[in-house]
């Protein structure tokens, strides 16, 4: 028998066109980064969270009624429902957050199934509006707090700090949280937003998708690089230490995480809007240690390796600057994310076709089958 072709190895979908959007796109020029034909920068500096989800979900920034509209609908959604609660309050106290979320996610979909022909769009608003509900009721009552189901902060980003951290939140660190979900909310073919996309394809329903979407941000390869990023950080004492340090890391080949992008070969245009916001923290509190160790890390990695720092590399600080606790670092992500994946969703639904890829098959060839008696002992 003839030996089997293999086609082209594209191991990882690494360079492969696999849809079509117009939600994102992804390392224009190296660099760029746009919602719906929007830059980043613009979102980051002049937008609000909200603006930015009915974007990535209706194809174009809101009016003023339409913007205070979708506030309110996302403030509706924060209810939660006695049976989650009850799930919730069964949860181990130390609980990886990531599969409380999911969890969460799984369980409102068998007390709230989508409508029959949904697109999508209220199952999204819904699952938008009690994700840090979920996340907050399980995370204070499973360490003895008060948990602010009532909180009066109008904004999303206010009321992600506030179930997250137990307390209101200052303005800069509100202000810093609406800037970081909106850096957060959208990333194209990233590995969640595929799976998505997959899971949609199939017909299933929505919140089937995100759950799978949620499992495949846990990975360590796609979400938790700002909490390693956290832990490196601030296992150094001072700028000198960390410059050492990191140049001992490279001289035995470890990963050093935050660095890098699979996709932008430039910079990652997000990273100059978080440090900043990172620096503004740190003033705030008084406390410049994480930061000046950051810009050391981040000068040195240059230097060293011309490897540039991601969006996780100083959300690490900004959000240790904030209060909130490391492991909560990637359950902010899904709190974000989940306006792109709900995008990515009913974007699927609307021209859809069954994802099914072929494989390079690198195993043996075609072989006769041996009987059990004649294969030895």
């Amino acid at each position: 028998m003839g030996k089997i072709k293999q086609s082209k190895d594209t191991t990882g979908l690494r360079g492969v066109r696999a849809g079509n959007t117009a939600i994102c796109t992804v390392g224009v020029e190296g660099v760029g980064l746009l919602y719906r034909g929007y830059s980043i920068e613009d979102l980051a500096s002049k937008s609000t969270f909200e603006e930015v989800t009915y974007l990535l979900l209706n194809g174009e920034l809101p009016t003023k009624k339409q913007l205070d509209e979708w506030k309110q609908k996302l403030k509706e959604g924060r209810y939660l429902p006695e049976t989650i609660k009850e799930i919730l309050d069964k949860f181990p106290t130390d609980a990886h957050p990531m599969d409380v979320l999911r969890t969460g996610v799984s369980a409102l979909g068998l007390i709230e199934p989508e409508e029959e022909g949904d697109t999508g769009f209220n199952a999204a608003v819904r699952i938008l509006g009690i994700l840090p509900s979920i996340l907050g009721y399980w995370y204070l009552k499973s360490q003895g707090k008060e948990v602010p189901l009532d909180s009066d902060e109008e904004t999303f980003a206010g009321y992600v700090m506030h179930m997250i951290t137990g307390r209101k939140p200052t303005d800069l660190e509100r202000q810093m949280m609406n800037v970081s979900l909106i850096l957060y909310a959208e990333h194209e073919f990233n590995a969640s937003t595929f799976t998505a996309r997959v899971c949609a394809s199939t017909l299933s329903d929505f919140h089937s998708c995100i759950t799978a979407a949620i499992g495949t941000l846990k990975g360590p390869l796609h979400g938790g690089a700002n909490e390693k990023a956290y832990y490196l950080i601030s296992s150094f004492n001072d700028p000198e230490e960390a410059i050492k340090g990191i140049k001992e890391k490279l001289a035995k080949k470890e990963k050093i995480m935050g660095f890098g992008h699979a996709v932008y070969a430039e910079r990652d245009p997000r990273n100059a809007i978080i440090k900043e916001w990172a620096r503004k923290l740190s003033e705030e509190k008084g406390d410049m240690k994480l930061y000046e160790i950051s810009e050391a890390i981040e000068k040195t990695m240059w230097e060293e390796k011309r490897l540039f720092a991601n969006l996780d590399f100083y959300s690490a600080t900004a959000y240790h600057m904030a209060g909130i606790e490391t492991r909560m670092f990637t359950p902010i992500f899904v709190l974000s994310r989940s306006s792109g994946w709900a995008a990515h969703i009913i974007e699927q639904r609307q021209n859809n076709k069954l994802i099914r890829p072929l494989a390079n098959y690198v195993g043996p060839e075609e072989r006769p089958y041996v009987p059990i008696e004649e294969r030895g002992e």
